[in-house]
């Protein structure tokens, strides 16, 4: 395995902040400017005076605000459509692991056990997503929202809004069986050998499942998700979300 930077997709105008005008840089012109600006205040004066508030408003509109990502608001435990809040992870402590997906170095050196243990059992376990920037996360989120008609809610169901994606720590997995290639990103790949060998199999390597059937958090059955939780700051990031499945458990 090789130390790669994070790739970063551009940032996308999914979201486009109101434009906003900008100043006109001043100009000298001697006394005639001078004689200019005070015809320029002076009428203003004048035009307040005598047209009110109501013109002056319309010649001085104010800025518009910045137009906001959710109408929903994070639940009293930082939830946002079910899913917790997650930073994104620094580019140094992200592993390329395979060609285009990278783990932290932790849970990579950890997934890499992991698969060895499979293959030794004769199971071809296949690592299909990993890390995730919230750039690419935001452009899963609302460019298939978009795509398939799909409302915030129906959208959360299946996919984090961006910055509450669990992937972005660098400790998420998406897994698959190579000999069911038609089960990747299904919930068929609970069929799979390669689950049921998960199952028995990756708590020894500190991954659970992080989506199961009936979760509280609402989000629908993912039995190709793990997350690691093998090292302290791992346990730290996905406490709140083991805390609410054990209350509701």
């Amino acid at each position: 395995m090789v130390r790669a930077a994070s790739a970063r997709r551009p940032v996308r105008d999914d979201i486009p902040v109101a434009r906003r005008s900008t100043p006109v840089p001043r100009r000298s012109g001697g006394g005639l400017g001078l004689f200019l600006a005070c015809v320029v205040v002076c009428g203003g004066s004048v035009g307040a005076v005598l047209f009110g508030p109501q013109l002056m408003a319309r010649l001085n509109p104010p800025e518009p605000e910045e137009i906001e990502v959710f109408r929903e608001r994070p639940d009293a435990d930082g939830r946002l459509l079910g899913h917790f809040p997650y930073l994104e992870a620094t580019g140094s402590s992200l592993i390329a692991v395979e060609p285009g997906i990278e783990l932290h170095a932790d849970a990579a050196d950890a997934f890499e056990a992991m698969r060895q243990a499979a293959a030794s059992d004769g199971v071809d376990l296949r690592l299909l997503s990993g890390y995730r920037s919230i750039n690419l996360q935001e452009e899963i989120f609302f460019d298939v929202a978009s795509e398939r008609n799909q409302t915030a809610e129906e959208r959360a169901r299946v996919s984090a809004p961006p910055g509450y994606s669990e992937h972005s720590t660098g400790y998420a997995v998406d897994l698959g069986d190579g000999e069911a290639p038609e089960t990747h990103l299904s919930p068929d790949f609970e069929q799979t050998l390669a689950f049921r060998w998960l199952q028995d199999h990756a708590p020894r390597y500190h991954f659970i499942l992080s989506f199961p059937v009936g979760n509280p958090q609402g989000v629908n059955y993912e039995p190709w998700h793990w997350r690691y939780e093998g090292t302290a700051d791992a346990l730290r990031l996905f406490e709140p979300a083991r805390r609410l499945a054990q209350r509701t458990s």
